[in-house]
């Protein structure tokens, strides 16, 4: 799960999906393409969301998206079409490429990126969780 900052929308992403899925077989993580908060925790209206709806992401501390997660992952979730792009412009080659996709693509939507919350009020970071959720549960029943 990717986002710029890792901070309000791949945070959210990764613990949804965690929430959705059993640990031992699928292994979730977000990073950011940006490297602004390495080490920091989300931000803490995304924290708060993801506590609203039972799900503690408190404990995830914000990376940066690097060329080895490629080979880490199967498949790479960008949350908007700028970070696809910057995540697209990593990869070597095809099979690289076919492992980056957009998140809402697994939802039938008129929306094709997750807004960033960040500069918003708390009410962006409900939309955004309920969005989120929404993809994570089509993507946690493909993968059951």
């Amino acid at each position: 799960m990717v986002c710029l900052g890792n901070i309000c929308r791949s945070p959210l992403a990764e613990g949804i999906l965690k929430s959705k899925t059993d640990s031992d077989k699928v292994f979730v993580d977000s990073a950011g393409t940006a490297g602004y908060h390495i080490g920091n925790n989300p931000d803490k209206r995304s924290i708060a969301v993801a506590n609203k709806y039972g799900i503690d992401i408190s404990g995830q501390r914000c990376r940066k998206f690097s060329y080895s997660d490629f080979a880490q992952f199967d498949i790479i979730y960008a949350m908007d079409l700028n970070n696809y792009h910057d995540i697209i412009a990593m990869t070597n080659d095809k099979n690289e490429i076919e492992k980056v996709k957009l998140l809402l693509a697994e939802v039938s939507t008129s929306l094709t990126e997750v807004p960033d919350p960040y500069y918003g009020g708390e009410d962006g970071f409900e939309k955004v969780y309920k969005l989120i959720d929404q993809a994570c549960s089509l993507i946690a029943k493909k993968l059951s």
